[in-house]
């Protein structure tokens, strides 16, 4: 199981809300199969089965946005592969969760 977390940073626009691109960006992952995502004020987070898998959803975002008309695109990237078992993003909040003090 791989988890992503992906911020892509749209360069040289006529405005500062990046809003539009990032719907933009999820809009073009949201026919793959086999993946889950859940965006975050500072980002997407991704998971998929395999890295070829997740390569191919951060090009899809990646390349939405220059479709959306920016000129550049600063894209932060943060790749978590572990193979010893399949956690998702959200049993990994759940175990941090259970460790918090109340």
């Amino acid at each position: 199981m791989v988890v992503c977390e992906l911020t892509l940073v749209p360069i040289g626009t006529e405005t500062t809300s990046v809003s539009k691109y990032v719907a933009g960006a999820l809009d073009s992952i949201s026919d793959m199969e086999n993946i889950t995502f859940a965006l975050n004020p500072m980002g997407t987070v991704i998971e998929a089965p395999d890295l070829d898998t997740m390569y191919e959803a951060i090009k899809r975002m990646q390349e939405s946005v220059f479709l959306n008309g920016a000129n550049r695109v600063y894209s932060v990237v943060k790749i978590d592969d572990r193979r010893d078992k399949e956690r998702s993003f959200m049993e990994k909040i759940d175990s941090v969760e259970s460790k918090r003090k109340k």
